[in-house]
């Protein structure tokens, strides 16, 4: 599989989250470190899954782990600071997208099981090939959190 546009979505979000002037989101959503460690734990799930599916397991992809508030302040207390955290994200996107690198034509097109809640609604709960789940973080997962982020800088 091609990584190209999911590394560059990856290269702009952690280019905004760089940004020294993110604040708290307006409607209570989640700040800067919270959608970092939401990323984060997106994304080694779904190297998890897609290094599953090498081994001849058929694993599941369910995001609600990502979605726990607590889940996500045991992410942000392992980190010292916003660079640390960053530099996690950025570790664990490489790993992702090195490992999709190599998946086999046939492994990208193996359906895995899939769980999606978004904004406390059911989004998808259907198979996905892993090749449209892993596409998913380029085309909207990525760019959509990198919009949140740019939401979130403070006018000066």
């Amino acid at each position: 599989m091609d990584t190209t546009a999911l590394r560059a979505a990856y290269e702009h979000l952690l280019d905004v989250a760089a940004s020294p002037d993110l604040g708290e989101a307006a409607d209570g959503g989640w700040n800067a470190d919270q959608l970092l460690a939401h990323l984060l734990s997106v994304d080694a799930a779904i190297a998890a899954v897609a290094l599953g599916v090498v081994a001849g397991s058929r694993p599941t992809f369910d995001n609600r782990v990502s979605l726990d508030r607590s889940n996500l302040a045991r992410i942000v207390a392992e980190h010292v600071d916003r660079a640390a955290l960053i530099g996690s994200v950025r570790r664990t996107a490489d790993i992702l997208c090195d490992v999709t690198d190599e998946l086999s034509d046939a492994d990208a097109q193996v359906l895995v099981p899939s769980f999606l809640i978004s904004n406390d609604v059911v989004a998808l709960d259907q198979p996905l090939t892993l090749e449209s789940l892993i596409d998913g973080l380029a085309a909207d997962h990525v760019p959509r959190h990198s919009q949140q982020l740019l939401e979130l800088r403070v006018a000066v």
